[in-house]
């Protein structure tokens, strides 16, 4: 499975920003997609994910600030971010997975200055 990110960018304390995701190749439809992000020097941590059936799970820190959707038709994922806060800056990595395969985007960097 490949994946496509767009989105991303420079913004300021308290502004917004909208991921888009594409997922291509063999797609099954019992699977999770969602959003990793990793900052520099730290660990790559869960964002957000959401099932094919729009269970979703959220990170403590993005609560009430982010939300995940996804369109199965089309196989994308789209992470909203408000409020953003400049301890959200790293780059944020989609995850396509189902059963134990998992697949990654190339990643898209998120800045946000104060």
């Amino acid at each position: 499975v490949q994946l496509v990110e767009s989105g991303g960018g420079l913004v300021q304390a308290g502004g917004s920003l909208r991921l888009s995701c594409a997922a291509f190749g063999s797609i099954f439809s019992d699977n999770i997609m969602g959003w990793y992000r990793q900052a520099p020097g730290k660990q790559r941590d869960l964002v957000a994910v959401i099932s094919s059936g729009n269970s979703t799970n959220y990170a403590d820190s993005v609560k009430g600030r982010f939300t995940i959707s996804r369109d199965g038709a089309e196989n994308t994922v789209q992470l909203q971010m408000n409020n953003l806060k400049p301890e959200d800056t790293a780059v944020y990595y989609c995850n396509y997975a189902w059963g134990t395969d998992s697949s990654w985007g190339q990643g898209t960097q998120v800045t946000v200055s104060s």
